[in-house]
């Protein structure tokens, strides 16, 4: 029987379903993630398919380019994810093994969408250019394309607990459950206090214990007081960053889609999407807990925050570059 999981101590809602197998001792489990991510790159891809064929090109060379930019994404994204929090990566109590294990644990979550962007986008370039793709058009088919999966893998964060929000106190604020990733953080910069019982000392040092160890004393004892009181845990009240995110990339999907049939030259949509996302991405990094790396005007940025900058110049130098390169004489439509 198809078991659904309607909460996982180190998450939101990490695990969707769990479907036993037969002859294997786990159960086959989908995670919200991965749910997220593989639903993000097929509707992507229909949309992708659906623009080339009203541009005239063909459909499968850009199916094709979604798999080729879903995967280079990927690992652009986590190596930026790796690189950003460096020091959760290379902790020596882990040693080598365990600091790589925990690098390419993909499925835990921890992507940062300008490293996907900036190793995905030389490659579907060079791609177009094996393939001969008009390179303008198929960025602006891409575009949209981009802003669908780009939301739907943050809808995924948040199912999965991870990229959270700063501190806050409005209506809307989330509390993740105990061991969640924003509650460890919390409970390792003294911000919360867990009741005792839920703790461990090892070395001078106190720790949370596993919601799998309480189970199995839970077990062992038959008593389920233990894992009711860390159920019951929370931590402080967060923005929702990943929702934000979510919402504004559906949003700048939306504008793509609107400004594809009435553009007047070939590259414009996407040099707008770099323009409007760079802006949207910078004010977003104000209400997350990214670790700064420069301090401007007195303010720490965080990577994100200077790659902004960074992208919202390369698509004004797109924008004005394209510009001066030939006019659609007639308006192309959707």
């Amino acid at each position: 029987m198809t078991e659904r999981m309607p909460f996982k101590a180190s998450g939101m809602w990490q695990d969707i379903v769990r479907i036993p197998v037969p002859f294997l001792d786990s159960p086959l489990t989908i995670h919200g993630f991965g749910l997220m991510l593989v639903t993000g790159l097929f509707c992507a891809m229909a949309l992708m398919k659906f623009l080339a064929r009203r541009s005239g090109l063909d459909a499968e060379l850009f199916a094709n380019a979604t798999i080729i930019g879903l995967f280079s994404g990927v690992i652009g994204a986590r190596l930026s994810h790796v690189i950003e929090n460096i020091s959760e990566f290379t902790d020596p109590k882990l040693g080598i093994l365990g600091n790589l294990r925990n690098i390419i644990d993909i499925p835990s979550g921890g992507l940062t969408y300008y490293g996907g962007f900036l190793l995905a986008f030389p490659t579907l370039v060079i791609y177009a250019r094996i393939k001969k793709i008009p390179l303008r058009l198929g960025m602006d088919i891409v575009a949209p394309c981009l802003m669908i999966g780009l939301a739907f893998g943050r809808l995924g964060c948040f199912l999965n607990g991870c990229c959270y929000g700063a501190e806050c106190h409005l209506p809307w604020a989330v509390r993740f459950p105990y061991q969640s990733y924003a509650y460890e953080e919390q409970f390792t910069k003294d911000q919360i206090s867990p009741p005792r019982e839920l703790m461990y000392e090892k070395d001078g040092q106190l720790g949370l214990r596993s919601m799998q160890s309480l189970e199995n004393q839970a077990k062992s004892e038959g008593d389920s007081k233990l894992v009711q009181l860390a159920k019951a845990q929370r931590s402080l009240p967060l923005h929702p960053a990943q929702l934000y995110s979510a919402f504004t990339a559906f949003l700048l999907a939306g504008v793509c889609l609107a400004y594809f049939p009435i553009r007047r030259f070939d590259g414009a949509v996407f040099a707008m999407m770099m323009i409007l996302e760079s802006v949207a991405r910078y004010l977003l990094e104000i209400v997350r807990t990214e670790p700064s790396v420069i301090r401007v005007f007195g303010f720490g940025w965080s990577v994100s925050m200077v790659l902004s900058v960074g992208l919202f110049l390369m698509g004004s130098m797109m924008w004005f570059a394209f510009l001066r390169g030939p006019r659609l004489q007639v308006l192309k439509t959707v």
